[in-house]
């Protein structure tokens, strides 16, 4: 009995490694695969069975039908009209000998380039966040332990975006010197996955507009795991897969016009997340007032 126990539990380990390496492909060769056709003026836009689909990453939308949805599986569930059984199965008729960088390369996806840790500029880049941002200084050295956190040549902040399988996928990069500068690594994807603090958990979640900002949410709100969208996007891939997991969302995004204009939109696709619009302009912003 134990070993039909294991030999159960390795198959489903198994079943969910192959379901979450099918779910990364690029949604462009998918689509290549499904005889989408590209629209020649928006390269975003492509023409399928089931109507005009708008990509973004991983995600895609057709708005013809209000029907979207996150990563390869769904994608050939919406266009072929199949379960998730025959679209994974379809997937691994197709791609199952392809590696990640073998898909990405036939996609033409840009390559990931994450910034080299430069250890020497960490001072500068700790002073900046302490000082400057106000953050709790135990929350940036449990990020800098578990490598979520760290500085670059250039003495940038680094804050990694991660997957479900704890890979980097991306990362902000948050300028330290007297100049403001943000961005993000090249080839990041941020469909992928998040920064978030703490890493993992089954808090109530608070999704904010950065990793700084979702620091400072954190330090506000202890009890909640806080989350960066990388930028105001009403739709990350990932957001769906969250919601099922039954942990109550709210949308932290900045309390302003481009903030309430996305966090209604959000809102509008998924009614269950609820609206925590900082009583400041951000949520650093108000972190740095409470703490004068």
């Amino acid at each position: 009995m134990r070993e039909l126990a294991h030999q159960d539990g390795q198959r489903a380990v198994n079943w969910r490694a192959r379901a979450q390496r099918l779910r990364a492909l690029p949604l462009s060769l998918v689509l290549e695969e499904l005889a989408a056709v590209r629209d020649a003026r928006d390269p975003a836009k492509w023409r399928t069975a089931q109507g005009t689909l708008s990509v973004n990453g991983a995600k895609f939308m057709n708005w013809n039908q209000s029907i979207g949805g996150g990563g390869a599986i769904d994608l050939v569930m919406h266009v072929r009209q199949v379960g998730f059984g025959p679209a994974l199965d379809w997937l691994e008729a197709r791609f199952g000998g392809m590696t990640p960088s073998q898909a990405q390369a036939a996609s033409g996806a840009p390559k990931l380039m994450l910034p080299t840790p430069v250890t020497q500029h960490w001072p500068q880049v700790e002073r900046y966040l302490l000082e400057e941002r106000k953050l709790p200084k135990p929350l940036l050295r449990a990020l800098v332990q578990s490598g979520l956190l760290y500085a670059d040549i250039r003495a940038n902040a680094v804050f990694l975006l991660v997957d479900s399988a704890a890979t980097a996928v991306g990362a902000e990069l948050r300028g330290t010197t007297a100049l403001p500068w943000r961005g993000m690594a090249p080839g990041s994807r941020k469909d992928d996955g998040f920064f978030s603090i703490p890493p993992t958990g089954d808090q109530p979640i608070v999704l904010c507009e950065s990793a700084i900002d979702a620091i400072s949410c954190h330090a506000l709100h202890p009890r909640h795991r806080c989350l960066s969208t990388s930028g105001a996007r009403p739709a990350p891939a990932w957001l769906s897969t969250l919601l099922a997991q039954g942990q109550a969302i709210s949308c932290g995004f900045d309390a302003d016009p481009t903030g309430d204009a996305m966090a209604q939109r959000m809102r509008a696709v998924h009614p269950a997340i609820d609206r925590l619009r900082p009583t400041a302009k951000d949520w650093n912003d108000l972190l740095r007032q409470s703490v004068g």
